[in-house]
């Protein structure tokens, strides 16, 4: 049985999470989802208030390593149990999600076309873009509403880590992709993917 990998990157608030779940919606436990969020390193020696201020749109905040292994052993069929990241903590949690292996696995990540190796690893590349002004509300929303972040915080951390990363690291991966999309609702590419990722599940390869 092969397994097929699409990675679904670009910046914050572009809409990535808004298209991985459609799909998850549409397909369920037939697909898996692994987030590269989840695999931020772990900083329990590091105080609350310096963690805050850490630049965590860069890759060596990630622990992409770890991922690797993981998207290789659930592509060979194993399971494997997923970090869990804690947004209010800037921490990685002590629990970890059991991923059970399916015959397609969504990655998703601001990130994930920054590693050649995965990259290699992935049949499909998506990037999903966004005017620069709908990211950032999007993100304020976010962070305030979900993860408990007070405004003052997500500016400084906007304007000094995440948008200069998004131009040296993160935009520069629209280069490698397959697909660019202007929008996680884009009906186009969304009915392209399902139409994929039907075939895929009914083949018997």
């Amino acid at each position: 049985m092969r397994c097929r990998i699409i990675g679904i990157a670009g910046g914050t608030g572009s809409g990535k999470s808004t298209f991985t779940n459609r799909l998850k919606a549409e397909f369920g436990d037939q697909i898996t989802v692994v987030y590269h969020d989840n695999y931020y390193k772990r900083q329990d020696e590091v105080p609350f208030e310096v963690r805050k201020r850490m630049n965590y749109d860069h890759p060596d905040s990630l622990e992409t390593d770890l991922l690797i292994e993981h998207i290789k052993k659930l592509r060979n069929g194993e399971a494997v149990d997923c970090p869990v990241y804690d947004y209010t903590q800037h921490n990685r949690s002590d629990k970890t999600i059991r991923i059970e292996p399916r015959r397609v696995i969504l990655i998703e990540g601001i990130l994930l076309l920054a590693d050649k190796r995965l990259r290699d690893l992935m049949d499909v590349k998506i990037y999903v873009e966004a005017d620069a002004d709908e990211r950032i509300l999007r993100r304020i929303v976010r962070d305030v509403k979900e993860r408990g972040r007070d405004l003052d915080n997500i500016v400084d951390q906007y304007l000094t880590t995440v948008k200069p990363m998004h131009y040296m690291y993160v935009a520069p991966t629209r280069a490698t992709a397959d697909i660019v999309i202007n929008s996680g609702m884009n009906s186009v590419a969304f009915d392209i993917m399902k139409t994929k990722i039907r075939q895929w599940l009914e083949s018997e390869e």
